[in-house]
C-alpha cells in the first residue's frame, strides 16, 4: 500500500485546457470522455458510451490547437497540454450543416417517445441546431422493412441515418451478431443474414438495437400499441422479477395502464441490458383473464369466487391441517417470477418464520 501510494504521487498530473478552463484527464481518456465529464455539450449521434467509440457521425468534433482541422472528440485520445474548444462559431455551423444534410435523407425526423430509450435524441439535436430548414431536400435513404412479422421489433428503416449503433451493440454487446450492414451511399441498409425476417436470424430479442437507436428506424412494436393513448409517458424505476440477476428497468405507464418497459442504462447489474422476457413479457400485468377475485374448489369439486377472508381462512385452515398430520416439513412455497418483490420476500418470510423450514423457492432462482 506504501508503495502504491508513493507510485501515485510520483505520476504526473495530467492537464488539458477546455474552453479556457483547466481540467484534468487520465491517460486513455479521449476528448469526448473528457468534455462530458466537465458537463461540455458536446452533440453526437453514433455514440454510445457502452460501445467502442466509431466517429462515423462527426457532430462530436472540436478544435484542437495545432491541427488544422476539426477532429472528432469521440475517437481522438487527450493529451497533456492540449488546447480544445468544443463549440466555435465554426464547430457549430458545421453541425448544423451535418444536421442538415442527414435529416433531408429521412422520412419524417419526429418519432414517439415510446419507440425507445433514445429515439428522440435526433430530433432534439434538429430542434437545438434549427436544422428543420430543408435546403437539401432530395433524395431519401432506407427501406422500412414492413414484412417482417415479428412482434416486438419494429424495422422503420426510412428514419435510418447509418450510425451503425444497432449494429454495435448486437455485437459488442450481446454478441449475437445477429444483424449488419449491407451497400453503402443512400442504398445503405440494416439487414439480417440473408436478409431474412428477425425470427428467422440470430436475434434474442433483447431490445438492446430498439433502445439505443437514436431516430426510432428500430422501435418498440408493443409500447408504440400504445402511442395514441391518452396520457403523458410516466417512468417508474423498479427491478425485473424474471430471474435473480436484479436488472434494473424503467416501466412506462400512461394513466393507470402499463404501456412498456425500458431498460435502466445506470442499473448496476445489467447497465442498459435485458432478455426478451425483462423487455417484452409485461402483458401479463393487464391481462383480462387475470383473476380478480380468490377461488375455492368447494365440495362439488368446482371452483368458486369467494372474499379474501374466506379464502385465506381456507388457506390457514389447509396448511394447519398438513402441518399438524405431515409434519411442518410436508409444506414447501414456491413464489412466482411475475410477482412483485415484495410478494417474494413475503412469501420465504411466511415459510420460514411460520413453519421453521427452510423450504422456499423462487420459479427466477435458476
Amino acid at each position: 500500500m506504501t508503495q502504491l501510494r508513493d507510485d501515485l504521487k510520483e505520476q504526473k498530473l495530467l492537464t488539458m485546457t477546455m474552453d479556457g478552463e483547466i481540467v484534468d484527464f487520465t491517460e486513455g481518456e479521449t476528448i469526448y470522455e473528457v468534455s462530458a465529464r466537465n458537463q461540455k455539450d458536446v452533440p453526437t449521434l453514433c455514440y454510445d458510451d457502452r460501445l467502442e467509440a466509431f466517429g462515423a457521425c462527426r457532430l462530436c468534433v472540436v478544435e484542437v490547437e495545432g491541427i488544422r482541422n476539426p477532429v472528432a472528440s469521440c475517437t481522438t485520445k487527450a493529451n497533456d497540454g492540449m488546447v480544445v474548444k468544443t463549440s466555435t462559431p465554426a464547430v457549430e455551423k458545421h453541425r448544423k450543416t451535418l444536421l442538415e444534410l442527414v435529416a433531408s435523407e429521412n422520412r419524417n425526423i419526429d418519432v414517439d417517445e415510446l419507440s425507445g430509450y433514445a429515439s428522440q435524441e435526433f430530433a432534439n439535436l434538429i430542434d437545438r441546431y434549427e436544422a428543420r430548414t430543408g435546403r437539401f431536400a432530395g433524395k431519401k435513404s432506407g427501406t422500412t422493412n414492413t414484412k417482417d412479422k415479428n412482434p416486438f421489433i419494429l424495422r422503420d428503416y426510412d428514419n435510418c441515418i447509418s450510425c451503425y449503433r444497432c449494429v454495435r451493440v448486437c455485437a459488442e454487446r450481446e454478441g449475437d451478431y445477429a444483424i449488419n450492414i449491407m451497400n453503402r451511399g443512400f442504398e445503405t441498409q440494416i439487414i439480417t443474414e440473408f436478409n431474412n425476417d428477425l425470427r428467422d436470424s440470430d436475434c434474442t430479442f433483447c431490445g438492446q438495437c430498439v433502445q439505443t437507436c437514436p431516430t426510432g428506424a428500430l422501435g418498440d412494436k408493443k409500447a408504440l400499441r400504445d402511442a395514441d393513448t391518452e396520457g403523458e409517458v410516466k417512468k417508474t424505476r423498479t427491478i425485473c422479477p424474471y430471474c435473480g440477476v436484479g436488472c434494473s428497468v424503467d416501466m412506462l405507464s400512461k394513466g393507470d395502464k402499463i404501456v412498456g418497459v425500458q431498460p435502466a442504462m445506470d442499473g448496476p447489474a445489467n447497465e442498459g441490458a435485458l432478455c426478451i422476457k425483462g423487455q417484452f413479457a409485461f402483458d401479463f400485468i393487464q391481462n383480462e383473464d387475470r383473476l380478480g377475485k380468490p377461488l375455492i374448489r368447494r365440495e362439488d369439486g368446482k371452483l368458486h369466487e369467494c372474499e379474501w377472508d374466506e379464502a385465506l381462512d381456507f388457506a390457514a385452515a389447509g396448511f394447519k391441517k398438513a402441518r399438524d398430520e405431515y409434519g411442518r416439513r410436508s409444506i414447501y412455497g414456491i413464489a412466482s417470477g411475475r410477482a412483485p418483490h415484495e410478494a417474494a420476500y413475503t412469501m420465504q418470510k411466511f415459510i420460514r418464520a411460520s413453519f421453521g423450514t427452510n423450504y422456499i423457492d423462487n420459479c427466477s432462482r435458476a
